[in-house]
């Protein structure tokens, strides 16, 4: 009965804590401004089975595909193991669902088979990024924490994994021994080489098995609370992520109602625009961006994709697509804990642009959506780019010479040029 309470009351209080996380990032989430994404349910339900559940766009590279693929299943597939694990835990019971019989059986071989893949594709992540160093996980904005947090994750899982193989080596070698409570049941095509390097005494299994057992537990509850801290917080938004993704085509900007109706009323004296509210161009803070904006940056997975196929990174330009994401989701976190502290009227006189981002960062982009487009999980670093650019453009007219030189042609010339449109052709005739 005590082992019972314990266990309540920890799992009580992991998803209490991990509750008060979660609404804090929502809270944070909604303070973005307002965009519809409402729109086309079937298309994004469609795109976020394709992308979120079916993984489409990992496969651009192969072999971390294969590998993700192992941890992704075995995550979502063990975990129906945790469902009675639970029941155990809060009833007394042992091994509570082996009255399915041969259907227990052979879930939980596959249980440890999948168990098996997941410890070697995280072994072979960590390869990749301590041993190998492969370019994309390196960076000026991936130093001290978001190094460390995916060997963290991967560590612990290797960890949850050995725990989960452990127990059920204990547990096999202790139906074997006749033991009481133990029942007979399940299949254990990994665990079974594991038996042999186990103690012999039941009462020394009991203890090795048990260990394992609250080890896998407290490891699932302590894990779910570090999700809201982590990059691997795309475990949960990615599949919202994809579903209120951008649907129009790529390199497709929006337009500001004000200025919509500034220019049509030009063009029709008499036109007679709807009211709009005032408001602010393009954004400096993360405030100014959409809600969508920043559920991105809390969805962003660091792999570096968007950074790696970078032409202004590749070129040696300041600019990472990863590091536009990290920023703001650095700038909205510390936002909120400002909101926490000090009440949502106050002011640290910080913003997204300058603070964090740059000025050079957001004047390298070349706009040519290829971190869109590499994105695993829908990501738009370009979008926040765009926004920064126009507050820059229209609310402070702070632009790089060329850009203002070109804006000035456009708007003399109808044309990027300095000529007069009247020498345009003035080529033709030289030939």
């Amino acid at each position: 009965m005590v082992a019972q309470i314990l266990f309540l009351v920890l799992t009580l209080a992991a998803i209490a804590l991990f509750t008060v996380n979660l609404r804090k990032i929502i809270r944070n989430i909604r303070l973005g401004k307002p965009v519809d994404r409402q729109d086309q349910p079937q298309k994004r339900l469609m795109t976020m089975l394709r992308v979120a559940f079916g993984q489409s766009k990992m496969v651009v590279r192969p072999i971390p595909a294969f590998l993700h693929f192992f941890v992704y299943i075995g995550f979502v597939i063990i975990n129906i193991e945790v469902l009675e694990i639970m029941i155990d835990g809060l009833f007394g019971t042992h091994r509570i669902f082996n009255g399915l019989g041969g259907l227990y059986n052979f879930l939980i071989g596959s249980f440890e088979i999948l168990a098996f893949t997941v410890w070697v594709s995280c072994a072979i992540f960590l390869v990749r990024r301590n041993i190998l160093k492969l370019k994309r996980f390196s960076g000026v904005e991936m130093k001290s924490w978001p190094k460390s947090d995916a060997n963290y994750i991967l560590i612990t899982e290797i960890l949850l994994m050995s725990a989960f193989l452990l127990m059920n080596a204990a547990d096999a070698k202790l139906q074997l021994l006749g033991a009481s409570h133990y029942v007979n049941a399940g299949a254990f095509p990994v665990s079974q080489y594991l038996m042999n390097i186990l103690p012999s005494t039941e009462s020394a299994l009991v203890i090795v098995e048990r260990s394992c057992w609250w080890f896998h537990i407290i490891g699932i509850l302590a894990f779910l609370n570090y999700l809201p801290y982590s990059k691997h917080f795309h475990i949960l938004f990615a599949f919202p992520n994809t579903y209120f993704s951008n649907l129009e085509p790529k390199g497709e900007f929006t337009n500001m109602a004000s200025v919509t109706n500034e220019v049509k009323a030009m063009l029709d004296p008499s036109f007679v625009p709807a009211e709009t509210e005032p408001g602010k161009f393009g954004a400096k803070d993360v405030t100014d961006l959409s809600w969508v904006n920043l559920m991105n940056a809390y969805t962003c997975t660091e792999c570096g994709r968007c950074t790696s196929v970078c032409p202004a990174n590749i070129t040696g330009k300041l600019l990472s697509p990863r590091k536009i994401m990290m920023d703001t989701r650095d700038r909205i976190t510390e936002v909120g804990q400002n909101i926490d502290k000090h009440g949502a009227e106050h002011q640290d006189g910080k913003s997204l642009l300058d603070d964090y981002i740059s000025r050079e960062e957001i004047w390298a982009c070349t706009s040519c959506n290829a971190c869109v487009e590499a994105c695993p999980v829908n990501i738009d670093p370009l979008q926040i780019i765009m926004e920064l650019r126009r507050f820059a453009v229209m609310e402070e007219s702070q632009a790089p010479g060329s850009i203002n030189a070109m804006m000035g042609n456009i708007e003399n010339n109808q044309a990027p040029w300095k000529y007069s449109p009247a020498d345009r052709f003035n080529w033709a005739q030289e030939s």
